[in-house]
């Protein structure tokens, strides 16, 4: 019998949360002194980011995650961020049909997810790299 994972398509919601929520796990897993991370400069991370401390990345993944499992999203926040991204103005995203807005926004929740498991995983194995375990 085969896991449910094989039976979802590459590019399912579901599966991609679930490769994140196990590249998170498998980095706190790992990662038993966060504080190693502290002032740790990866240039990946920073490029996509715009933060260079792996701790503080480090943290920022786990809470993303904790959000992602228990669906508890503060709407105001999420809203205010919107708000100032798209700069004061979210006329746009109301005026598509809805279908299109659903694809465009999944497209970007998919490519976001991505990065996150990838920065996951570049932690675990920067990690890895400090502590002196090779992978």
């Amino acid at each position: 019998m085969q896991p449910a994972e094989t039976k979802l398509p590459r590019s399912s919601l579901l599966r991609a949360l679930r490769h994140y929520s196990s590249a998170v796990r498998d980095m706190e897993q790992t990662v038993m002194l966060p504080s190693l991370l502290r002032e740790v400069l990866y240039e990946e991370a920073e490029e996509v980011t715009g933060r260079a401390d792996l701790y503080e990345l480090y943290l920022t993944l786990k809470a993303i995650r904790v959000t992602a499992e228990s669906g508890l999203i503060p709407v105001e926040d999420c809203m205010a961020k919107a708000y100032h991204t798209l700069g004061g103005n979210l006329e746009p995203l109301t005026e598509t049909d809805p279908e299109t807005l659903f694809h465009f926004h999944l497209e970007g929740l998919l490519s976001v997810i991505s990065n996150l498991t990838k920065m996951s995983q570049a932690i675990t194995t920067k990690y890895m790299d400090i502590i002196g375990i090779t992978s």
